[in-house]
């Protein structure tokens, strides 16, 4: 589905907009996740919208968010919670993981959580921003991958590409180090396990790509980054999305960003 032409009743969003409100990573929701039962209807609806994930709300009170990408149910996502928590003005998700907190700040919505919660991503640095915009495709080999580097270390600035590479099955990518870049990989803690549905912690498919190459904005992999490094990060991601981070003394960090209605949801 292109141009955003998605079933009646879904939302999209665009979450980690840069400063002049264009890119960010789009997002579908389904604010009545009753519409669609059980995890077959859930599943072949994210594979139809082809999002990088999809977000279906079974409670919009209490928060409670079920997080789909095309290929499997995530316990925990970066750039779906930003964007249920502005759409849905809530300032506590909950999750499989436990409760992720949620703060509006001007323009900006933030979320805080744990680094141990995200899926597993390699981080790998590269010497410079230039050779980061640069490739023109995925790196070779298996398994998600986070591709930074500095832009302006002393200010935090960071240029990043994230590269949902699909993984064998039961296999997990080791890390490496090339010339001229290092490999920081990043908390290789997998979240609890999905109530029994979609594909459970601990498998090579958490790198199911559904497809898609390069995924725009991510939360998930920027809080690892920024929990790696022990500091707050202004990151610029894809091709001109904006990602803030803020680690806290307790371990978690923050994750914030602009979020912009793209299309809204028709009802009868």
């Amino acid at each position: 589905m292109n141009d955003f032409e998605v079933p009646e009743g879904i939302d999209v969003l665009r979450v980690f907009c840069g400063p002049d409100g264009r890119h960010g990573n789009p997002l579908g929701v389904v604010r009545d996740g009753r519409r669609y039962p059980g995890n077959d209807a859930r599943q072949a609806l994210a594979r139809q919208l082809g999002f990088s994930e999809t977000v279906f709300v079974d409670d919009p009170e209490r928060g409670t968010v079920d997080i789909r990408t095309p290929g499997l149910r995530l316990p925990f996502a970066g750039h779906p919670l930003v964007g249920a928590a502005w759409l849905l003005d809530l300032e506590v998700l909950e999750l499989p993981v436990g409760d992720v907190f949620a703060r509006q700040d001007g323009e900006f919505t933030w979320i805080t959580a744990r680094p141990e919660w995200a899926p597993p991503r390699t981080l790998e640095q590269y010497a410079t921003a230039a050779e980061v915009e640069a490739l023109t495709e995925p790196p070779p080999g298996e398994g998600w991958l986070y591709v930074w580097a500095w832009e302006d270390e002393a200010a935090g600035r960071v240029r990043a590409r994230g590269f949902p590479r699909r993984t064998e099955t039961g296999r997990t990518e080791t890390g490496r180090t090339e010339t001229g870049r290092t490999d920081t990989r990043g908390t290789d803690t997998r979240g609890s396990r999905s109530g029994g549905t979609g594909t459970g912690a601990g498998t090579g498919s958490w790198a199911d790509t559904g497809g898609i190459e390069e995924d725009e904005a991510t939360g998930a992999a920027a809080m690892l980054l920024s929990a790696r490094l022990g500091r707050a990060l202004n990151i610029t991601q894809g091709r001109g999305s904006q990602i803030l981070t803020a680690p806290a003394p307790d371990g978690t960090v923050e994750v914030g960003g602009r979020v912009l209605l793209a299309r809204a949801g028709l009802r009868r």
